[in-house]
């Protein structure tokens, strides 16, 4: 090969094979290349071309032997080196409690001791409010033990018991916003304090309650287990408390967060508590996440980096979470905004699928799992109830931390502040690094500079087209009827959706490095494409840093190490290229940031991959899934993309990866893959609610013009009911539900406002019900007001559940009313919807509405309907409801109950 005709920048990279004599002649070869180097054409091909060899064309052959990495080898080696960190953060997720040789020793929390507690309040059965089994067993079982608990307690403590009833009203934006009534609910309030008293005191919140059809092990009778056995321990122990430590069992939590609002603006105790700790679950069993924290006050979050034993925490999940896109909360949000009390917010988040469901029982959640969350909760309490800080948690409110684990092991804490200038001082030192190349004199550096700009375009282009290929595929599979194919099968979306994203961007890239990087070293090309991934990375960086996100502490990992690697290597790398100690120190200075972002993936997927098998019929879950993992593709081959320059070829790998790409797509058209699964031991159901209903719709004269019943039927995943038809013919597209368009919310007896989300239901006929204990509803007056409103009151009865549907007619708009602030909240569409409940023995339900009239209508001012849910006792059920059930498959969990719907317009 001949040297005089190639350009310098090219003699510069050139690796072993193309030196001249060795070692002796790189000062010679640095003299001519700053000699003879060219300035660059424009990025459409002066590059390549001034790299060509005169007299000879482009292609491989023109290389030099010997310069490429074995695909093959480098290929194997990558795919082990992934393998390995994703076995080191499965080995750290199953590491959930090192076994000590005795449990339960004084002062110790008891796994075996809080098991038997979850073991009692589950075998009371589903347990909503309202019920005798939330408001009477439960409450009694509680009290029994508390009292148990306070016979054996240290004369150091003493302990006051409290059974609260509030009634109250307020209105929240969740679910697009809607305002909650609640009438008796209970709340079990435990207060634990010096024997001298406490000024000040911590919160520890737990809810009883259930869903419907539910027992509610991990959600979220284990945490009020937990919680019992942490007061045992706490009030036994001979270590003096400063603070009162306040354990609340709420019985009304899954009706949108209702009874923790009633203590915290209603019960004595409140004004005391300066911080809580709210026991939540999005799964069952696992480690517990700490998943937000604050407002602000970092010294909460370095007590519990102080205090916990077995460490799982997360800025990521905190911003995650409050983003809005996971569709839930916790009583965090109360505490927070009606209390305007900090507080630490903890939840289970393993096995999501199973959650909400009959399959959320106690022998699912692993004894070492209520361990490790005893421990944790035991100590921070503890810690908290021991603290200074506590007394005047207010002067320490300054702002935000950036908090993360490693491992499980320990968790990494620091002021955001700290974090803003980390953050400063990784973009300025990846300012240097680049504009050292970029910025010299033009005739050192307008190749490099030609072919950055170039690389990063190319990158870019291969990203995107990696989107949208698998966005092209994800929309064909839902289209073909085939969606949520890897619901049961992981693996498959990986082998689908992750493939075909690796494999675009390869092909991109491969293209790139045939035709327009012709006859460029493959050591120039290595190093050039490394540059663009720290240029991106470094601009992921410096844009979440400008929005003021804690979580860009990620982007700081993956542009730090990679910077500090290339630094280390770079000797090497131009010495003898791209060798096997070269690579042996990329991928260890690589380890960190490769392995916490397989550690986030994991969370992510364990996370979100349940929830889009319960996120309602309008987004496309396949999309969103492939979005996710094309997402996460881009990530993690940033800084692998220069093996691709590296390599001598990637035709193998290419062709592999399409090849599992295609068996996958054939397989999940062909239906090869269920979605749903029926094994007891790991079942995924799909997720259908069924209502016994009876509507009845009246005009502005009171007479009823329409009355129809049937059995409503809502799947709570995109697929419908496509997998239930061939088991139960009847549930078909000819009855389908059609929305009544002068009705709020088209006319159905919604028990939230999810209407946005689930726009395919079905509609059944069945004979009339006729509960035991019917709902009534009137209007007890109508008063014109003198500025031109009218006021409504109104009065209702029945169950424990009721939902109250409004919607104003043109040329009136609703003012005020007797609920929550006194201002109207409408929910998305415009109507308001109001949501109801009551524990046992409440008064009827009196409210009014004041509804301003702009403009007189002959059809009324206002339509209003109410929806009485029966979810306990006799009238739950019905024949026809009961008949209907037993046809479903058992890879289905129906949820069923009996509602009437009764429409009126004023």
């Amino acid at each position: 090969m001949e040297w005089g005709s190639e350009s310098g920048a090219v003699r510069r990279y050139r690796i072993g094979g193309e030196r001249r004599d060795g070692p002796a002649a790189a000062p010679q070869l640095e003299s001519e290349a700053l000699a003879h180097e060219p300035l660059a054409d424009a990025c459409g091909g002066g590059g390549a071309r001034m790299r060509k060899r005169s007299g000879e064309g482009s292609g491989g052959a023109s290389r030099g032997a010997g310069t490429g990495l074995s695909e093959a080898r480098a290929t194997l080696g990558l795919a082990l080196y992934l393998l390995a960190l994703r076995a080191l953060v499965q080995l750290s997720l199953q590491q959930l409690v090192v076994r000590r040789a005795a449990v339960g020793h004084r002062g110790e929390f008891d796994a075996r001791q809080a098991r038997d507690y979850l073991e009692h309040i589950t075998s009371i059965g589903p347990r909503t409010t309202g019920s005798p089994e939330n408001e009477i067993l439960t409450v009694r079982y509680l009290l029994e033990q508390i009292k148990l608990i306070e016979v054996q307690s240290n004369s150091l403590h003493r302990i006051s018991v409290d059974v609260q009833r509030p009634t109250g009203s307020f209105s929240i934006d969740f679910l697009g916003g809607f305002t909650s009534y609640y009438d008796n609910i209970t709340n079990v309030v435990v207060k634990l304090e010096p024997s001298d008293g406490a000024q000040h005191a911590v919160l520890a919140n737990c809810h009883f309650d259930s869903v419907a059809n539910s027992p509610g092990a991990s959600d979220d009778a284990v945490s009020c287990s937990v919680m019992l056995e942490v007061l045992r321990v706490l009030s036994t122990s001979s270590e003096a408390l400063h603070h009162a430590v306040i354990f609340l069992f709420n019985g009304a939590e899954e009706n949108v967060l209702q009874a923790s609002h009633g203590f915290i603006t209603q019960h004595p105790w409140a004004s005391l508590i300066r911080a809580f700790i709210n026991l939540e679950a999005a799964g069952v069993g696992g480690k517990e996440l700490v998943f937000q924290t604050g407002p602000e006050n970092p010294w909460l979050v370095q007590a519990y980096v102080s205090a916990a034993k077995h460490p799982f925490a997360s800025v990521v999940a905190q911003e995650v979470f409050q983003s809005g896109i996971i569709p839930s909360d916790t009583d965090f949000r109360i505490y927070r905004d009606f209390g305007n009390i900090p507080g630490i917010d903890l939840a289970f988040i393993e096995n999501g699928y199973i959650y909400h469901t009959k399959y959320d029982t106690a022998d699912r959640i692993l004894t070492d799992s209520i361990q490790r969350a005893g421990d944790n909760i035991l100590a921070v309490l503890k810690y908290l109830a021991t603290s200074d800080m506590l007394a005047s948690s207010s002067k320490y409110q300054h702002g935000n931390m950036v908090f993360f684990d490693v491992l499980g092991l320990f968790v990494i804490a620091y002021p955001s502040r700290v974090g803003l200038i980390i953050n400063y001082v990784v973009v300025m030192a990846v300012a240097l690094y680049l504009g050292k190349k970029l910025l010299q004199p033009q005739n050192k550096t307008a190749t490099y500079t030609k072919d950055f700009f170039c690389g990063l375009g190319i990158t870019l282009i291969s990203w995107f087209t990696s989107l949208v290929t698998v966005l092209i595929i994800a929309v064909f599979i839902s289209l073909i009827g085939q969606s949520l194919s890897w619901y049961n099968h992981f693996y498959v979306s990986v082998c689908l959706y992750g493939t075909a994203a690796v494999a675009k961007i390869i092909f991109i890239h491969t293209l790139a490095k045939r035709f327009h990087y012709v006859n460029a070293s493959d050591q120039y090309l290595g190093e050039v494409f490394f540059d663009v991934s720290l240029f991106v990375h470094c601009g992921f960086l410096t844009a979440l840093t400008y929005q003021g996100l804690c979580s860009a502490f990620i982007s700081a990992v993956w542009v730090a190490f990679p910077l500090l690697t290339k630094l280390c290597v770079h000797k090497d790398f131009k010495r003898h290229g791209a060798g096997g100690k070269f690579i042996a120190f990329y991928l260890l200075g690589m380890f960190i940031p490769y392995l916490y972002a397989l550690y986030l993936i994991w969370a992510v997927f364990e996370m979100f991959t349940p929830i889009l098998g319960r996120s309602g019929s309008e987004i496309p879950p396949d999309v969103v899934l492939a979005s996710i993992l094309a997402g996460c593709t881009m990530i993690l081959s940033s800084y692998f993309i220069n093996f691709i320059y590296l390599a001598k070829s990637t035709k193998r790998t290419m062709l592999t990866l399409t090849l599992v790409c295609t068996i996958a797509f054939l397989l999940v058209c062909s239906g090869t893959f269920f979605p749903y699964s029926s094994n007891p031991a790991s079942p995924k159901p799909k997720r259908v609610f069924l209502q016994h209903m009876t509507r009845t719709f009246h005009d502005l004269d009171g007479h009823v013009v329409k009355r129809d019943s049937g059995i409503w039927i809502n799947g709570f995943d995109y697929t419908g009911m496509s997998h239930i038809t061939p088991h139960i013919p009847e549930i078909n597209d000819t009855i389908r539900a059609h929305c009544e368009e002068n009705a709020p919310l088209c006319g159905f007896p919604w028990y939230l406002p999810v209407h946005f989300l689930i726009r395919k239901n079905w509609y059944l006929p069945a004979p009339e019900v006729s509960p035991k204990e019917p709902a009534h509803f009137r209007l007890v007056s109508k008063e014109q007001t003198p500025w031109d409103s009218v006021k409504l009151t109104f009065e209702a009865t029945g169950p424990s559940h009721m939902s109250f549907y409004v919607r104003t007619h043109k040329g009136s708009t609703l003012s005020q009313w007797s609920l929550g602030n006194g201002t109207p909240v409408t929910s998305k569409g415009g109507d308001y919807f109001v949501f109801y409940s009551h524990g046992l023995q409440a008064s009827a339900w009196q409210f009014w509405i004041e509804v301003q009239v702009l403009e007189e209508q002959p059809e009324g001012v206002v339509t209003v309907a109410i929806a009485a849910h029966y979810l306990s006792g006799e009238d739950k059920r019905s024949s026809q409801l009961d008949a209907l059930k037993e046809k479903f498959p058992d890879w289905t969990f129906p949820s069923a109950w009996v509602c009437t719907y009764h429409l009126f317009v004023f």
